[in-house]
């Protein structure tokens, strides 16, 4: 993973506030400094969107520049249940549950329409714009197992790497530091590097506190404790 910044002088980072969007920026950080790294978050609907101001929370503690997009009318005709204008229940069970329930031939419920391409195709265009020449963004194994995230696989990554290197005239390339490793061992490395994962946000119910039963906490709550260690954003709401 060290030589993956050889080659780059300034990454834009798809920043959510989660786990591992945060990870892939003081990755990024660490290696190429924070006056060469650019955050850009997106808005497209979602029900946590109190994510965003997780995301702003990190930014401002790396101190890099951060930038926003709001892609929510693309994702008006959609009946995802991780979006506001949908009436689906967030499921309250793990991915590997969820998976198992649809056989792993097609997405989870909360799999938004083709997102990641679209996030990808648009951060491109400001990329390029400011300069940088990779964009980062956190999809690791565990997000793509079964087809719960297609647009997370090593395919898609790779897939989105050669549409928008020759789109740009080989100036930009997408790089998905965490595809082949699971959650566990990307808060590893996290750990390693400081990460503050106490500022950061995964629930995917809009609550004023972590549900504790959706995917996402369920997982993020197993790879912390595959390192051993307590979820350090958990500490507040134990306290309260």
């Amino acid at each position: 993973m060290k030589q993956l910044f050889d080659q780059y002088k300034k990454a834009m980072v798809l920043t959510s506030g989660g786990v591992d969007s945060t990870t892939a920026l003081g990755l990024a950080v660490d290696r190429l400094g924070a006056e060469n790294v650019i955050a850009l978050s997106i808005q497209y609907g979602q029900k946590h969107d109190k994510e965003i101001e997780a995301a702003k929370a990190v930014a401002a503690h790396y101190g890099v520049e951060q930038l926003f997009l709001d892609l929510t009318p693309i994702f008006q005709y959609s009946d995802c249940a991780l979006l506001k204008g949908s009436d689906q229940a967030i499921p309250e069970e793990s991915y590997a549950e969820q998976i198992a329930a649809t056989g792993g031939e097609k997405p989870v419920s909360t799999y938004v329409p083709f997102r990641n391409g679209l996030f990808l195709s648009s951060a491109a265009s400001v990329a390029l714009s400011k300069d940088c020449d990779v964009i980062l963004y956190g999809a690791h194994a565990d997000d793509s197992a079964g087809f719960a995230y297609p647009d997370c696989s090593p395919a898609f990554a790779d897939a989105m790497n050669r549409a928008v290197y020759e789109g740009s005239g080989h100036q930009l390339e997408i790089a998905a530091p965490f595809v082949d490793i699971d959650k566990a061992a990307v808060v590893k490395l996290g750990l390693e590097l400081g990460v503050p994962y106490e500022l950061t946000w995964s629930c995917y119910e809009g609550g004023d506190r972590p549900c504790g039963k959706c995917g996402t906490c369920l997982d993020r709550a197993a790879a912390f404790a595959a390192n051993g260690v307590a979820d350090p954003a958990m500490a507040q709401y134990e306290k309260a």
